[in-house]
């Protein structure tokens, strides 16, 4: 199987209302559930600044996104901010880790980013270690960050420095 990772076009919006439609995608993000394909057909023409968007796809098939988001503030331009969803059918099947490879190979190499960080439910056991994989750390934990499925469940802020 050969993973493709790519920059997201405006007409990839219909793949990712699929990947976002996903129940166990959807619980693994702060999104909504029941996103509109319109929302992400807007969210992918009109991406905000310092918003770089990346998907990974199977035989042309968009099966996972990652976003990173930057700051244009001064004092933390070099802090970056990912975001990621693996379709429900091909989680565990190394597309989050083609995602991480090309966004840190971005990061570190073309944005000059020197820290990367993000939240993760603390009961993704699968994404923590993705993280953990690639070099990130817990920073700490966010009781009661989120409402997911009718509780409010725990988060970490986790972090990647380079030097």
């Amino acid at each position: 199987m050969d993973i493709t990772v790519r920059h997201t076009e405006p007409e990839d919006y219909e793949a990712l209302h699929r990947i976002m439609s996903g129940p166990r995608a959807m619980a693994g993000t702060l999104q909504l559930p029941f996103p509109s394909a319109e929302m992400w057909r807007k969210r992918l023409a009109e991406p905000p600044e310092g918003s770089y968007s990346l998907v990974a796809c199977v035989d042309g098939e968009v099966v996972g996104n990652l976003g990173l988001e930057t700051s244009p503030r001064p004092r933390i331009r070099h802090v970056g901010r990912i975001g990621m969803a693996v379709r429900d059918d091909w989680q565990g099947k190394g597309v989050g880790t083609a995602l991480m490879e090309a966004a840190l190979y971005l990061a570190d190499n073309w944005l000059n980013l020197t820290r990367i960080e993000l939240h993760v439910y603390v009961d993704n056991t699968a994404a923590v270690a993705l993280y953990k994989k690639f070099g990130f750390e817990v920073e700490g934990t966010h009781r009661r960050l989120a409402f997911r499925d009718g509780e409010y469940v725990d988060t970490y802020s986790m972090a990647r420095l380079r030097p």
